[in-house]
């Protein structure tokens, strides 16, 4: 394609995009698609913005107290993984809860705080909304439209032919909305962004609202006749000081012709940009206030005024919360500004109204802030919070606390293009579940029930982790403490939901862990990012106390001891390890241990109800064998466990199971892991003279003594290998080093 021909494609393209999205109306044509679809075009930006939630939909996700609701607009729509916020579906849930606050009373009436620990996403959490605020503007059902005045040439309002749009009966133009450029002296639009009905009168446009709600079922906008709500801003807002003065002296000008002074308005379509800052502003600590004005008419000879505006002062307002109107304005670390640089949040946050010298701005804006819990505990203590206490919404953002979800977070941004060598197996998950052990808090007995106290006080750190995790009591609990334990699950992660010093608080974040992620990339000794190098640089975390203000909190019964963190991560790390080498020589497979598992359940469930079963080998009916059953047991009970109690036990769970989940297949795999995870251990733990002398193969295989295997060892290891990486994700090199590694701990 040369040059002009691909000009030419492109052109038409953009132009058909132009049309296709009805980026420029006249009002009359504004007016026919407010018509057909009135609550599109009468949302203020508390309804604007739970529609783009809305939109994106939401899905159920796991969570310790059950389930809960996560919106996908935070699932980075876009693609760009950076963007995604790891967990924190309770601060979604607020964060709509309170729009909806905001819609049914009419107003946006508070300011929404995010506070918690820094590195917690609340930067993150905003930055989703904006860019789904981008997304949804760019769609038809998204479609936002401002107001702009034209003003044509003096040839052209004589009455030339050829230009705009004319009655057929008086041959005068109807708008001057598709002017051509060089027909128009003049274009001014509205800074403000000013919604395209503030151009009828309030009581008309009242009216209007109403008529076109009802006729599309909607009731009248009250909320009690059907279920959409007008805001205060849409019903009765007014036209800014600027389009007010314009509109003023054009309907003097034609002596009071409305029909007239509506052929200078242009209906512009915009779209939400952080780039550009329309429609949504992060402001950055700083002392200025975040809006001012310009005399726009100041000089006549810079700008050529129509003669309508000829004796009218306009002023442009302009700043952050200008440009955010009817959208999002964000106050990035607010409390480190001054006090005085954001007092006027207080009108404005309740009223939606910020004072200038020659008028009063009205705006249309969700309010979002962030700070650090030192900063507002700071505020709190100023007589001026009494002030501020009524006109915000305190949404607490903590660190996470479960390490799978908090992995994502190095997942999405610690690649092997990142760092630029193979991201080893169990890297970024030691890491997270370092960050998380930090910050958790050591259950307080006196909180619950007397029977439990005891049991809530034994719970380590580690048990803690997987408890939130997986829902996985420890296994040295009986049956019915591992019941109760995973009942208490839910009040164990809300325990410290109400106190100042809450779980999630104080510890890592989740920055200082990409850094040491980083750093651990860097390490010469390793071909790869792998679990070893990780280890290392978290010790060094750990001895350097002056930086890290978490390593500073009192050890408590384990909890906050970060050194014997590093070494439970140690732990974590070889039992997988360990596992997956395991697995990966196919000593024996899964479905063995499936079978074992499923025999035993057979046998109890006939012995819990005093029946006899069928002899597989002499199809004789008998008594359950008790020697099969203890034998089992032996490996699977917990130590000091009833074995009737035991296997009563066992049954009444798969029968809640069943009830549960009346339609899944029963896995008892998922049921019961701890149980598996014995039967696993004590196998490999019989042959472990087998695995030491496999694991020493693979050694000689990866080394310079590879010659000194047979071939059917070498094709041993080599289907261990192939295994590990295909499975598990390993290569040769962090294979080796995790085999060298486990081999030197656990099997010298």
């Amino acid at each position: 394609m040369d040059a002009k021909g691909y000009l030419q494609e492109v052109g038409a393209q953009v132009n058909a995009d132009f049309v296709k999205n009805r980026s420029i109306l006249s009002f009359e044509e504004y007016l026919s698609l407010f018509f057909s679809d009135p609550k599109g075009q009468a949302r203020n930006a508390a309804q604007y913005l739970r529609d783009v939630m809305d939109h994106f939909g939401t899905t159920t996700v796991p969570h310790p107290t059950g389930t809960i609701r996560r919106f996908q607009v935070f699932d980075a729509p876009g693609g760009d993984r950076d963007d995604r916020v790891a967990g924190q579906e309770e601060v979604q849930n607020a964060i709509y809860r309170l729009l909806g606050n905001f819609v049914r009373a009419g107003r946006i009436n508070k300011l929404i705080l995010l506070h918690g620990p820094n590195g917690s996403a609340k930067s993150t959490l905003v930055n989703a909304l904006k860019e789904g605020m981008e997304a949804y503007s760019r769609l038809p059902q998204g479609a936002l439209y401002r107001l702009a005045w034209v003003f044509p040439s003096e040839k052209l309002i004589k009455g030339s032919i050829g230009f705009g749009e004319r009655d057929s009966a008086s041959g005068e133009m109807t708008t001057f909305a598709h002017l051509e450029a060089e027909s128009i002296d003049l274009r001014m639009p509205c800074e403000l962004r000013d919604h395209p009905l503030f151009a009828v009168p309030p009581g008309e446009r009242r009216k209007l609202l109403e008529t076109a709600l009802k006729k599309k079922g909607l009731g009248n906008g009250d909320g009690e006749s059907g279920d959409f709500i007008l805001s205060d801003y849409v019903r009765d807002g007014e036209l800014c000081s600027k389009c007010r003065r314009i509109y003023t002296a054009l309907l003097n000008s034609y002596g009071g012709d409305w029909l007239k002074v509506m052929r200078h308005v242009q209906v512009e379509r915009f779209y939400v940009s952080r780039r550009y800052q329309v429609g949504t502003v992060t402001v950055e600590p700083q002392m200025s206030v975040d809006a001012v004005v310009q005399q726009l008419t100041a000089d006549r000879t810079q700008l050529n005024v129509p003669a309508p505006l000829h004796s009218t002062v306009l002023f442009e307002p302009h700043g952050p919360l200008v440009h955010a109107n009817r959208g999002l304005i964000e106050y990035a670390d607010l409390l480190k500004r001054p006090l005085e640089a954001f007092k006027y949040l207080l009108g404005f946050s309740e009223t939606g109204e910020v004072p200038l010298e020659p008028f009063v701005l009205q705006l249309d804006e969700v309010l979002i802030a962030s700070a650090n819990e030192k900063h507002l505990n700071a505020f709190k203590e100023l007589p001026d919070f009494a002030s501020f206490k009524g006109r915000i919404e305190l949404v607490r953002v903590p660190y996470l606390r479960r390490y799978r979800t908090e992995q994502q977070i190095y997942d999405a941004q610690i690649t092997s293009t990142t760092v630029g060598k193979h991201v080893a197996p169990h890297a970024t998950e030691l890491a997270a579940m370092w960050a998380v052990l930090t910050r958790l808090k050591k259950p307080i007995p006196d909180r619950y029930p007397q029977d439990v106290k005891e049991l809530i006080d034994q719970v380590t750190p580690v048990e803690k982790l997987h408890l939130y995790e997986e829902g996985a009591p420890p296994d040295r609990l009986s049956l019915a403490n591992t019941k109760e334990l995973r009942k208490l699950r839910e009040e164990l992660f809300t325990e410290s939901d109400a106190y100042p010093n809450y779980e999630g608080r104080s510890g890592a974040s989740a920055r200082e862990i990409k850094t040491a992620l980083f750093n651990a990339a860097q390490n010469a000794d390793y071909k790869c990012l792998n679990a070893l190098a990780v280890l290392e640089e978290l010790s060094a975390i750990c001895k350097d106390k002056s930086v890290y203000e978490f390593l500073l909190q009192e050890v408590v019964d384990g909890y906050h001891d970060h050194d014997a963190f590093v070494r439970l991560a140690e732990a974590e790390y070889l039992d997988r390890v360990d596992s997956e080498v395991r697995e990966s020589m196919g000593l024996v497979s899964e479905g063995q241990y499936r079978e074992l598992v499923e025999r035993y359940i057979q046998t109890i469930s006939h012995w819990v109800r005093g029946e006899k079963m069928r002899n597989r080998v002499t199809g004789v009916m008998e008594a359950p064998e008790e020697q099969r059953m203890v034998e089992v047991e032996a490996i699977i009970m917990p130590r000091g466990e009833d074995a009737a109690d035991f296997r009563r036990g066992l049954i009444a769970s798969i029968g809640a199971h069943r009830l549960d989940n009346p339609d899944a297949v029963m896995d008892y795999g998922r049921i019961f892991p701890d149980m598996f995870k014995r039967l696993r251990d004590h196998y490999f733990e019989e042959r472990k003279r087998v695995l030491r002398k496999n694991k020493e193969n693979i050694l000689k295989y990866l080394s310079e003594d590879r010659n000194q295997l047979t071939a059917r060892e070498q094709t041993q290891v080599q289907s261990t290998l192939k295994t590990m990486a295909e499975r598990y994700g390993y290569c040769e090199a962090c294979a080796k080093d995790a085999i060298l590694f486990l081999m030197k701990k656990r099997y010298a």
